[in-house]
């Protein structure tokens, strides 16, 4: 049987990035809700930690968001202006080095 490590990893973090978002009653302590996803197909929701907002690509994407939407989010939410591939990307990339991008 062969295992490969990177995909089983990458997917575990969808997994994990996913539950976060079922959880009930809100948004945990020490984390942020983000609508990402295409108008098309709908938006998701995930929960991810406020750790991401000390990373370089993560605040791009908040930039982004700023010049689309302003402070009126079409959702209620903070949304990306992102496909869900490149924000799991930043994301994973984030949860790889958590200290990498900290003071």
């Amino acid at each position: 049987m062969v295992f490969r490590l990177p995909s089983m990893i990458t997917n575990t973090k969808e997994i994990v990035l996913k539950r976060r978002n079922k959880i009930q009653g809100g948004v945990p302590k020490g984390h942020l809700a983000v609508y990402v996803g295409d108008y098309n197909e709908g938006k998701k929701r995930y929960v991810v930690p406020l750790s991401c907002l000390s990373n370089p690509a993560f605040q791009e994407l908040l930039s982004l968001s700023e010049e689309e939407f302003g402070f009126s989010h079409p959702t209620g939410g903070l949304t990306l202006p992102c496909d869900e591939d490149t924000f799991i990307h930043v994301v994973t990339c984030q949860l790889d080095s958590p200290g990498k991008y900290e003071d």
